[in-house]
């Protein structure tokens, strides 16, 4: 679980920024109009959460643990779980939405498009992973 953390708050932490006008433009009715900062952050996202799961991928192997599939797939898609506790800060702190179908309709969909979030960077996670295990095994010799 330490790892898990670890894996979703630098991801996330690079995004931080940017999902406060996303949230905005969205639930807030403003207009988002930097749609090339947008596209750089989430290079950044993929890239980042790409080497942290390889980074404890490594680490995992390091102690012999060599069970690393479901792990990679967790630490890469831990960030979903930090956003949707940023939902919980953008609604409770930022927005002026308050009553039961306003609640509900925002934690929804919320929770699917962090889950969408949770299953896209958990497969990341999980192919960079996986290529950098074939990597170094295919340097072991073995005679």
């Amino acid at each position: 679980i330490p790892q898990m953390v670890m894996a979703g708050f630098l991801p996330f932490s690079a995004i931080y920024i940017e999902l406060y006008y996303i949230f905005a433009s969205v639930w807030g009715h403003k207009v988002y109009t930097i749609y090339s900062i947008l596209f750089i952050v989430f290079i950044i996202l993929v890239i980042v959460t790409a080497f942290i799961t390889i980074a404890l991928t490594y680490f995992q192997l390091a102690v012999e643990d060599h069970e690393w599939w479901w792990r990679a797939v967790l630490c890469g898609g831990s960030t979903g779980c930090f956003i949707y506790g940023y939902c919980f800060y953008y609604y409770y702190a930022r927005s002026d939405m308050s009553g039961f179908m306003q609640t509900s309709f925002f934690f929804g969909y919320m929770w699917t498009i962090c889950y969408g979030f949770f299953l896209m960077l958990g497969n990341i996670g999980f192919r960079a992973s996986k290529l950098f295990v074939m990597h170094i095994y295919k340097a072991i010799k073995c005679e």
